[in-house]
């Protein structure tokens, strides 16, 4: 029951600097009979942003009255990356002995908000659910930490992918959750849910 609400709310997307990317925004509105409307949709150009530094937009909703104030920052990603199973981060020796060190007892109060980070290899996934006509599906994989999200490459026409990727992501909440979705890409429609697991970083 506002007009001028205010969520002040924080999410972390990750992209590549060779694509060009537009930020899409949709506001809606919400009834207690769980009914939808569209309030307005605005845009922004990533690329076209100076980087390094926090951005103060005010946004006019396009074709429906108000607008958008938003704060985004385009920094370089730490602690976050998608590699191959063969290159993995932590496969070499002298890496894994300094990531041992730097979240050692002795120091753990070097830096509060490192807690440490997630390392989840996507090797497969066996006997999906067929989505379209053809009897198969064209699957991919996303992750969900936080807000942090990362996603697989889609492997079209297969029951059976293999992903075969390695994720990383940096810890900022202990007892948050991993969601790992598997979506059927279908063209410019919405993916559809073939399903889902929740893994607690306490259970790991």
């Amino acid at each position: 029951k506002s007009a001028n609400p205010q969520w002040r709310e924080q999410f972390d997307f990750h992209y590549f600097s060779d694509r060009k990317d537009i930020l899409d925004i949709e506001v809606w509105r919400k009834d207690y009979k769980k009914h939808e409307e569209l309030l307005g949709t605005c845009h922004v150009d990533i690329t076209a942003l100076p980087t390094k530094q926090t951005n103060c937009l005010e946004l006019p909703l396009e074709k429906h009255p108000g607008s958008l104030l938003l704060l985004i920052a385009v920094a370089p990603c730490t602690g976050v990356s998608i590699s191959d199973l063969c290159v993995c981060p932590l496969g070499d020796p002298n890496e894994r002995q300094q990531i041992s060190q730097r979240y050692c007892m002795k120091n753990s109060f070097r830096d509060i908000k490192d807690i440490g980070f997630l390392q989840v290899k996507v090797l497969k996934a066996v006997d999906l659910m067929a989505a379209d006509f053809s009897g198969k599906s064209d699957p991919f994989c996303v992750l969900e930490l936080g807000n942090d999200m990362l996603q697989t490459h889609t492997v079209y026409k297969n029951l059976n992918p293999e992903w075969n990727k390695v994720f990383t992501f940096p810890i900022k909440d202990i007892h948050d959750v991993l969601e790992v979705t598997v979506f059927d890409e279908d063209g410019d429609k919405p993916p559809d849910f073939l399903g889902k697991v929740a893994i607690p970083l306490l259970s790991v």
